[in-house]
């Protein structure tokens, strides 16, 4: 049982903007103490969205997988990047315009729901095309994307994750079939979900949130977006991203929070205090000696890469590219 605190970290915020994969689910099973996490929520008063780049399934289809795991879901809780991609192709062409499909029924779905009429073929003479993720797909999918991409048209991936974490691991995501057309066509899509800002700000202005936190798992989908809006950014080791990709981030990647799991939302954050060079958060204590970081702290203690990230990042404030520094662990 989650109990109350007035110090707990969601209370800092009127709403949780939270990831999918790699945060709530891997594969078809949830995370250990995920469900209970977000249960927790309306009893503190604080909203929930769920943010997702997947395209393989609807949002009622979604929202349901998460009633059958326990965790609270509505379909009016889902924004995901198949809506958003529909809104970008429904401002960019004329009602009724053919759009061909390289994903799922339900990318397809809200497609139509747009406006647009959905095709399957290149040959089908499409105004656009839009690619979001999908097991499915083959080959001969991606095939029909580059003949059609290769005439010039609008190209929108509803995503570009490289990657999406499975109960057997990470499995290749949809940036990855993207990156086969690409390489194909020399074209670069257009992307419309996460890390751009609009689905975050769609998700804030459903719950009518003036304080939401973006959770996530990627640096560079879930933290970039966040961070781009304007909102807090809550890193959650379950997924892709681990704390030493936080300490190496570019900038726009770096998260304001760094947690173990949902779970630790409800419990205090330590704050980081810096004197004299020394960064310390909790018991543990950090340093910058020119490339490297020495910290004083277990090596699996949370608080001691928090302190690391705090020192480094102080150290190399504004970088457009990963950064490396060599790490020196102590004990007291």
């Amino acid at each position: 049982m989650i109990l109350p605190s007035t110090s707990a970290l969601v209370d800092r915020f009127d709403a949780i903007l939270s990831d999918l994969d790699g945060v709530v689910y891997a594969g078809p099973s949830a995370i250990p103490g995920a469900v209970e996490a977000l249960s927790g929520l309306a009893d503190r008063g604080v909203g929930l969205a769920y943010v997702t780049n997947n395209a393989s399934r609807s949002p009622e289809q979604v929202a349901e997988h998460l009633r059958e795991l326990g965790a609270p879901a509505t379909a009016e809780q889902i924004v995901t990047s198949p809506q958003a991609a529909a809104r970008l192709l429904a401002e960019r062409l004329a009602p009724g315009s053919r759009v061909l499909i390289t994903g799922s029924t339900a990318l397809a779905a809200e497609v139509s729901e747009a406006g647009l009429e959905p095709v399957w073929k290149a040959t089908d003479e499409p105004h656009a095309v839009v690619q979001g993720f999908d097991p499915g797909l083959g080959w001969k999918d991606l095939a029909e994307a580059s003949y059609a991409v290769a005439t010039g048209i609008l190209w929108v991936a509803t995503n570009t994750d490289l990657s999406i974490p499975q109960a057997r691991g990470i499995a290749p995501g949809n940036g990855t079939l993207v990156a086969a057309v690409q390489a194909a066509t020399g074209v670069t899509p257009v992307v419309a979900g996460k890390p751009e800002v609009p689905l975050f700000h769609a998700a804030a202005a459903r719950l009518s949130s003036s304080r939401p936190a973006v959770v996530g798992d990627r640096l560079d989908t879930d933290i970039l977006g966040g961070n781009r809006a304007g909102f807090a950014t809550i890193q959650v080791l379950t997924g892709v991203n681990t704390a030493r990709d936080a300490l190496n981030a570019l900038t726009l990647e770096r998260p304001t929070h760094l947690i173990a799991e949902l779970g630790a939302l409800y419990r205090p954050y330590p704050e980081t205090v810096h004197d004299d060079g020394v960064w310390r958060v909790g018991e543990a204590t950090a340093v910058v000696e020119g490339d490297r970081v020495v910290v004083t702290a277990e090596e699996d203690s949370l608080d001691g890469w928090r302190a690391a990230c705090a020192a480094w990042w102080s150290a190399v404030p504004e970088t457009e590219a990963a950064t490396a520094p060599g790490l020196v662990w102590r004990t007291r």
